[in-house]
């Protein structure tokens, strides 16, 4: 799922843990160090291209460098 890529390959130094927990139908929610980031269920639709790592960044990321970047 690119939504784990995204968010693994720029943050993995800051992530603890990284949860995709998918259900019937589709469902899907990303948690990310036991906090939910998205959830298809409570937003009735799959995230967009990009999505799921503007939340995350907004969430967790703001001011933290991309892994591998100086």
């Amino acid at each position: 799922m690119s939504a784990a890529t995204d968010i693994m390959t720029r943050y993995q130094h800051v992530v603890s843990s990284l949860t995709l927990t998918t259900g019937s139908k589709g469902v899907f929610d990303v948690i990310v160090d036991g906090e939910v980031l998205y959830s298809k269920g409570e937003t009735g639709r799959h995230a967009e291209p990009g999505e799921v790592l503007e939340l995350f960044v907004d969430r967790y990321g703001e001011g933290v460098r991309v892994y591998g970047e100086e």
